[in-house]
């Protein structure tokens, strides 16, 4: 059973709306969270490409990315956990994991469930809540996971059309 319905949150993945990248963090982080997050997406079979900037590399801990000097440029991991949908984590701050997934993906209830396993995969790792944010928009959640729920949940209401 899908844990959100495309009907209920369609508002949300509107790229009019919400801007074609909004912000998915998890706030509150560590280095040991981040290597929490790599982990798994290194053995869930999911197509994944770390770069810094045009040089491809084979992924290194989170304690040696995170600790490059701060004119560095930053770093990105690409995952794919389905062909059609593409989030993009980037290591700006140690205390933050944040990544990007493009709405125009995100759209139908499919690649919704594919979303929010993505979310939950995080969330159940961490016991912490992922949180999407409208881009532009940081500290004001539309949706994420629930550590408590163990499950995706909206957070804020659609307006009523």
């Amino acid at each position: 059973m899908s844990e959100l319905l495309w009907a209920d949150v369609a508002y949300f993945f509107d790229p009019g709306v919400m801007g074609t990248l909004p912000d998915v963090r998890v706030p509150d982080a560590s280095v040991e969270d981040w290597q929490a997050v790599l982990d798994p997406i290194g053995e869930s079979g999911w197509r994944c490409r770390y770069s810094e900037g045009e040089a491809v590399l084979p992924p290194p801990r989170a304690a040696v990315v995170l600790s490059r000097p701060a004119e560095a440029e930053c770093p990105e991991l690409r995952v794919w956990p389905s062909d059609e949908v593409l989030a993009i984590f980037r290591f700006r701050t140690t205390e933050e994991i944040d990544f990007d997934v493009d709405l125009r993906e995100l759209q139908g209830q499919e690649r919704l469930d594919v979303f929010c396993g993505l979310l939950r995969a995080i969330g159940r790792r961490l016991g912490k809540p992922v949180l999407m944010d409208p881009e532009g928009d940081y500290g004001h959640p539309v949706l994420g996971f629930d550590a408590e729920a163990d499950r995706v949940v909206l957070l804020a209401e659609p307006p009523v059309m």
